[in-house]
């Protein structure tokens, strides 16, 4: 028994020193470390795919920290509503695909600021994009993540489809998701070039603020949209600057998804705004504390609230 134990080290020694040495080159070659590794896998081994009937509509409200990204499924048809900051791409590559997805029917861009584009480089070199959406922008930013996005949607032929307040998208058959904002006028604020939209599936309502402020929801209320929604993603990660009380009494919805990361150097959400929504009576889900989070609906009736 001894000698056959001295016959395994001398052959495993020296192949236990070729792996080292081998894994360590492979570190080095691919800018990898060990932290960086883990980190990744720790960071996605929370995404998981549930399985639901078709016929299921399903809203993913993805952690992407201090930015905005939401998914809208149903029947293998695949809607993005922005991807969240850079250091958040991976993460929201990641979760796309762990639903199954290789193709986005549509990917919206609110509006160009980098916590709601910063990852949108990324999704579209990594998905097939039927239809690419977003508001024009009559002083566009200058910033490096903007112009990338640009550069890699021109490399790609795609043109960005400017829709107007009142226009639809067909998702699939009793979806209907209309645009409400923003009109082709020169905002001051760029928040308020925010694509705003309503996705109705039957009896279930669910309302897209982006970082829509209160100037721009008084238009809305103004232009006479019905805007009553049972899910409301609040605008602007809960800053003070939107969620009037006006515009949340048309809304009234039973639960308010905001999208903010974690002790965030904004304050996000604003205390004033918690109030409103606690002084109708509304259900609160947030990002920084309750991780990813999906609702899905039957059409009828809200079924079903998971956050992981």
């Amino acid at each position: 028994m001894k000698l056959r134990l001295k016959r395994f080290y001398i052959y495993m020694f020296p192949l236990l020193i070729f792996m080292s040495i081998f894994m360590s080159s492979l570190f080095k070659t691919y800018n990898f470390s060990i932290i960086n590794v883990i980190s990744r896998l720790s960071t996605n081994s929370s995404i998981v795919k549930i399985n639901y009937p078709s016929d299921t509509l399903i809203v993913h409200y993805i952690d992407v920290g201090q930015g905005d990204s939401e998914l809208v499924q149903i029947n293998n048809k695949n809607l993005l509503i922005d991807a969240g900051p850079k250091d958040a791409e991976d993460k929201v590559v990641s979760y796309i695909k762990t639903q199954g997805i290789t193709t986005l029917d549509y990917l919206i861009e609110t509006h160009p600021h980098e916590d709601h584009i910063g990852g949108m480089e990324a999704v579209v070199k990594s998905f097939k994009i039927n239809e690419f959406i977003g508001p024009k922008i009559y002083n566009p930013p200058t910033t490096s993540i903007f112009r990338n996005l640009i550069s890699t949607l021109k490399n790609r032929n795609m043109k960005i489809t400017v829709l107007d307040p009142g226009d639809h998208i067909n998702l699939w058959e009793n979806v209907e998701c209309q645009i409400l904002s923003p009109k082709k006028a020169s905002y001051d604020n760029l928040n308020n070039y925010s694509v705003v939209l309503k996705i109705t599936y039957k009896n279930s309502k669910f309302l897209f603020a982006g970082d829509a402020e209160q100037e721009d929801e008084k238009k809305i209320i103004n232009d006479g949209f019905d805007i009553s929604s049972d899910v409301l993603k609040v605008g602007h990660h809960g800053s003070s600057s939107s969620s009037s009380e006006d515009f949340l009494k048309e809304v009234s919805p039973k639960v308010a998804v905001i999208s903010c990361g974690k002790n965030n150097d904004y304050g996000h959400p604003h205390k004033f705004t918690l109030d409103k929504l606690n002084n109708i009576n509304c259900k609160i889900y947030r990002t920084d504390l309750n991780g990813d989070i999906v609702i899905t609906s039957d059409g009828n009736n809200i079924k079903k609230i998971d956050t992981h």
